[in-house]
């Protein structure tokens, strides 16, 4: 029994710096993107193959299908074709080569449907998708995650308030508001994360904040711990700010470079 006291008063001693738990989670930001084309089947494959959650993006192309693309237009991922993806059927859009930008080793990549990724989602793993468009993609994206057997695996996010609202009415999983922050002209420093923007998101039904890692301050995170949310940063591959963000409590990490990131943390004993 005294064993056991003492291990709890260690952990509650340990808490602001090792989080008394197995581990911060880490999440792939368009899968293993550091390395493979970025929301390619390729780079998702590699994302759970390095032992991490994976994000992608969505938008509804002009048939109504989903497509897994960053961008609004294909041209950045596509060598120069520039296709409006809400304008342009998807039999077209997969007609593109969106691999060799990264490298010739991943020529003949194509834009997933997101029926396609769902089925790679491996046990004990969860897919995180971001919608990039409006409320019209919403009954598609319920239907096609039912069929797929994997809703417990499935969170939602979304930086539009509204249509993650909407998204969290209509297809019950965890959904998350992203929000980013911007620089102070004079100095250059990041602006931080207001913390009523816990009570925003708690007010609208969502279930936590996803937001970019540098407005995150000690007082955000009470805020948002106080309204009982979750919370998560994007996007992390400094091993020093993943570790400052770790000490502070975050449940989860976006990055592009999941495994090396995780073992980064290791070495600076910043997770168990």
């Amino acid at each position: 029994m005294r064993h056991v006291a003492v291990g709890g008063l260690l952990c509650l001693c340990m808490l602001g710096v090792w989080g008394c738990r197995n581990s911060v989670e880490i999440i792939a930001h368009r899968g293993a993107s550091y390395l493979a084309p970025e929301n390619t089947l390729a780079s998702v494959q590699l994302g759970w193959q390095k032992q991490a959650d994976v994000e992608i993006d969505v938008y509804l192309s002009r048939d109504r299908r989903i497509v897994v693309i960053h961008d609004s237009t294909t041209k950045r991922t596509s060598g120069g074709t520039d296709l409006k993806v809400s304008e342009t059927n998807s039999e077209e859009l997969r007609k593109l080569d969106v691999g060799s930008f990264k490298s010739p080793e991943y020529a003949g990549q194509r834009i997933p449907f997101v029926e396609e990724v769902l089925a790679t989602i491996p046990r004990g793993r969860k897919l995180y998708i971001e919608i990039k468009c409006k409320k019209e993609i919403l009954h598609t994206l319920h239907s096609v995650i039912a069929e797929s057997g994997k809703m417990s695996q499935i969170v939602i996010i979304c930086f539009d308030l509204e249509v993650a609202a909407a998204s969290r009415k209509m297809i019950d999983v965890p959904t998350y508001w992203l929000k980013g922050t911007d620089k102070v002209k004079d100095t250059e420093q990041w602006i931080p994360h207001d913390p009523n923007l816990a009570q925003t998101a708690k007010a609208r039904g969502l279930d936590g904040l996803d937001v970019h890692y540098a407005g995150v301050t000690e007082e955000f995170v009470r805020a948002v711990r106080a309204a009982g949310l979750r919370l998560y940063v994007w996007t992390v591959d400094d091993p020093e700010e993943a570790a400052r963000l770790v000490a502070l409590g975050v449940d989860g990490i976006t990055t592009n470079r999941p495994a090396w990131l995780r073992e980064q943390l290791k070495n600076r004993r910043a997770i168990p």
